[in-house]
């Protein structure tokens, strides 16, 4: 067709089906839509104090300014009162009871945590969806922030509105639940109903410690429900019990037109799908979700320990000998977590157990223990291996876990804290980390197979010429029951995760404390941070070898990931793009990689493309 008979038809036919104010409103959308950038304070178009007031009263005075615990170092980075924030910025909780804070400090040449200039502190579905509204009618950057535990900085952005869903913490047993509009074909079943801005600890007390029941949730005790079970979600025991999102049988959930709706598999079920593992904050604003409880199993354990190797040879072998192990002994649902191979030519175990004792276990580990101690000339224990077991209840149990192993875990120190406020030591180090690099890569099952072992020892020795490697089996379902395998295929998760069966991770961040860009004497080494980021893509490099167009996951991948779009969602990305433009057509939610984010800027201000097809 011609450009002038294209042109011509383009703006007279409509004359046809629009009178004349019509045409020209959908002309001056489509002129915005090309142009249109959200408000900055230093805009004209930036809310006046009046109308903040407002919001404030209609959010019943839940409207902070905000102002970061870190200003002080900025007056006086050598002060005391600095050296106490940088003592809490090893507290999780801390971090968590600050809208001005995350807990991750940044990402080199990627983010820097940046408080907003105002915070929603959200009580309610209303309170949340008043700040929606605000925030579309103004034109203004929305952040959302539950746990705050996002890597690749999502849940903070400068110049913007935060929804803080930190008091949205109410945890609610049911014995007998239907969704909403269920009731004719679905059967009532145990469950949970948690507020948006919980975390997992408090969620495994209330559920296990105190009810005896199980809910597939994070391994991290301080993550965020919200933002987990929006991201697929594993935690230790996912080979038993599947992805988190899969258990979810219902979500109250603002929409980017402050509407709340109750989203299950009868009402909206493209949006509920969506949510399942289609990423935080793109698709609306999760006020609370119901998930599916379990029976308990009779016991958690965990085997940990770690063997050197004399040798690069001998290290290799000790590679070989471990996933052989794996493949023979702990692919099935009763294994999760980690082996990690270090650079230094050492391995560390650190694998938890359901539905067996100690005595179990250490019959299955036999073998291996066996295999390393007949060669002390080629290795030695570092930790001798450890197995332990206890009553599931007890797992999560505050009062006995600090009772009987108070190694394990870090209490929250602040005066009056709760006593349940606690979080396993081995997450410490990610506490306020500013990151050099993170990858991760879903290795498929068929990389266990006798044909093709040798081929993935070679390449994960490679990889720890340069960086340490994590195999997180629990983060893959392969090996898991097939129910769980076919539930988590109705989420939006990438389907690699079917097959996978394990998610590798090579990652690092600053390991001398926290560290704030910024504030003099805390600044991160960036020459030192550059030489780590080479080193971790390097590491990755070979990796991705054996496991091409796999994929990463979405909550523990690259922030400059390529073709982000398959990487994190696979062939499910079209679908979730669909739900994406049918709920959220204006864009109001953005984050960094997230569903339809190809449309904007960077920093999430500015639209790149046209709404108007």
């Amino acid at each position: 067709m011609q450009r002038r008979k294209f042109l011509k038809r383009a703006f007279i036919l409509p004359a046809f089906t629009f009178s004349k104010r019509s045409l020209l409103t959908v002309l001056e959308a489509c002129s915005r839509s090309l142009t249109f950038k959200r408000v900055r304070p230093t805009d004209p178009g930036w809310p006046s104090y009046k109308k903040w007031e407002k919001l404030k009263l209609e959010v019943n005075g839940n409207l902070i300014k905000i102002e970061s615990p870190l200003n002080t170092c900025k007056i006086d980075a050598k002060g005391n009162a600095c050296k106490e924030v940088f003592r809490e910025l090893r507290n999780p909780y801390y971090i968590g009871d600050q809208p001005a804070l995350t807990q991750s400090a940044g990402w080199l040449y990627a983010w820097t945590s940046s408080p907003s200039i105002y915070a929603v502190a959200a009580k309610t579905a209303n309170d949340v969806a008043a700040a929606v509204n605000f925030a579309r009618i103004h034109n203004l950057r929305l952040v959302v922030k539950g746990g705050g535990h996002s890597y690749q900085g999502t849940s903070n952005a400068p110049d913007s509105l935060l929804v803080w869903t930190r008091a949205m913490n109410k945890i609610e047993l049911h014995d007998l639940f239907v969704p909403v509009g269920c009731e004719s074909n679905q059967q009532p079943q145990q469950a949970v109903s948690i507020g948006a801005g919980a975390i997992w600890m408090h969620v495994y007390e209330a559920v296990t410690a105190k009810a005896g029941r199980y809910v597939q949730g994070g391994g991290c005790a301080t993550v965020g429900v919200a933002g987990l079970i929006q991201s697929g979600g594993f935690g230790s025991y996912s080979k038993k019990y599947g992805l988190a999102a899969a258990a979810l049988l219902e979500a109250e959930i603002i929409t980017a037109k402050g509407k709340i709706l109750v989203v299950n598999a009868c009402q909206n079920p493209d949006l509920f799908w969506g949510l399942k593992g289609g990423g935080g904050g793109s698709l609306g604003v999760i006020t609370k979700i119901t998930l599916k409880t379990r029976e308990l199993p009779t016991w958690f354990g965990a085997v940990s320990g770690s063997i050197k190797a004399n040798s690069d040879a001998a290290y290799k072998k000790l590679i070989e000998r471990l996933i052989s192990f794996y493949n023979e002994q702990l692919f099935n649902p009763h294994w999760g977590e980690q082996f990690k191979f270090y650079a230094d030519n050492h391995a560390a175990i650190s694998m938890n157990f359901q539905g067996m004792e100690s005595k179990e276990a250490k019959e299955i580990w036999k073998s291996f223990e066996d295999w390393v101690n007949s060669s002390p000339q080629e290795y030695s224990w570092q930790r001798p291996l450890d197995i332990v077991s206890l009553p599931a209840k007890y797992m999560w149990d505050s009062a006995i876990l600090a009772k009987y192993a108070p190694s394990a875990i870090v209490k929250d120190d602040r005066p009056n804290a709760p006593s349940e406020n606690i979080f396993w030591s081995g997450d410490q180090e990610q506490v306020g980390q500013f990151w050099h690099g993170y990858h991760s890569v879903w290795l498929p099952a068929e990389l266990l197979e006798d044909s093709k072992q040798k081929q993935l020892v070679n390449a994960l020795f490679t990889a720890t010429r340069f960086w340490t490697v994590g195999l997180h089996f629990n983060k893959g379902l392969a090996g898991a029951p097939k129910e769980e395998i076919a539930a988590a295929k109705e989420t939006a998760t990438n389907p690699s995760v079917l097959t996978a069966f394990a998610l590798a991770i090579i990652a690092g961040g600053d390991e001398t404390g926290p560290v704030i860009p910024g504030i003099s004497g805390h600044e991160p080494d960036i020459q030192a941070a550059s030489h780590s980021a080479d080193h971790i893509n390097k590491a990755m490099v070979a990796l991705r070898h054996i496991a091409p167009g796999t994929g990463s996951y979405v909550s523990e991948s690259n922030f400059f990931e390529p073709d982000w779009q398959h990487s994190f969602w696979g062939t499910n990305y079209s679908k979730l793009s669909e739900v994406k433009k049918k709920y959220d057509p204006d864009g109001l939610f953005f984050v960094h990689h997230g569903v339809g984010s190809e449309e904007w800027s960077d920093d999430g201000f500015t639209r790149l493309h046209s709404t108007v097809a």
